[in-house]
């Protein structure tokens, strides 16, 4: 069975990440897939809403780490790469379901929708620092300008878990319903979407993202080049050995 899987009904598009025994870790396979299901989405004028959400009691753990340590991204095109370009030209509304285990990429992907629901089991963080890494998906640039500095420095420094309230008040999630009616209360934001016109829907996404749009692409160019480094760095080396023998890392001053 696929690790995404999509069905279409009526002008929704509904993508589920489908590896719930792995918290639906993201391989290089589903960047790539997750990625052309968008671009598809993008080009097709049936589908006027997207609907993202996870298999299981998770949403998403970030990467496969094992996937990962096989193939790391570099500075240029990478299968991460494609799908922050997916996500950044998807000018129809995305809308995010999350639940349970949000962690690194599960969290910073959520920054480019436009709705995003959590259940109260909703447990979001930003690891890298801990893993030796630095953000992505251009969200070095995003959550600052969401929340403040102040606060994200807070998320991403500290890489500590917060909770769905917690993400509610800085803003990151639209809000928090009970774990039981949240794919419901998303699919409802969806149908009321899909019924309005879908032209002036786009227009008012392309006009609100617009202002930063460049900003958020060179955040991400810049990130790429960063990221790459970093998970070659000595840090990250000691960080990947340390998760993999379940034991603490030792870190050396530089």
């Amino acid at each position: 069975m696929s690790d995404i899987l999509t069905e279409c009904s009526g002008n929704i598009v509904s993508i589920q990440l489908n590896r719930a025994t792995k918290k639906n870790a993201m391989t290089s396979s589903m960047y790539i897939t997750m990625a052309e299901v968008l671009e598809d989405a993008a080009k097709d004028d049936q589908v006027r809403v997207a609907l993202w959400h996870g298999a299981g009691d998770s949403f998403c753990a970030g990467n496969d780490l094992e996937d990962f340590m096989k193939n790391p991204p570099a500075a240029g095109e990478s299968p991460q790469s494609r799908l922050m370009d997916a996500l950044i030209n998807f000018e129809k509304p995305l809308i995010a379901a999350v639940q349970g285990a949000a962690i690194g990429g599960g969290t910073t992907m959520l920054t480019h929708c436009d709705f995003v629901y959590a259940g109260g089991s909703a447990k979001f963080q930003l690891p890298f620092v801990n893993l030796g890494l630095v953000p992505e998906f251009g969200s070095s640039y995003s959550l600052p300008l969401r929340f403040g500095y102040v606060r994200a420095a807070e998320l991403i420094l500290l890489g500590q878990p917060f909770g769905a309230l917690r993400a509610a008040e800085l803003g990151l999630v639209t809000s928090v319903v009970p774990d039981q009616k949240l794919l419901a209360t998303a699919t409802e934001t969806a149908q009321t979407l899909a019924k309005k016109p879908a032209g002036a829907v786009q227009a008012c996404k392309r006009l609100m993202k617009a202002a930063f749009r460049e900003q958020l692409e060179q955040a991400v160019k810049l990130e790429n080049q960063v990221f790459a480094e970093r998970v070659r760095s000595d840090d990250a080396k000691e960080a990947f050995s340390a998760f993999f023998a379940k034991r603490k890392p030792e870190y050396h001053p530089q």
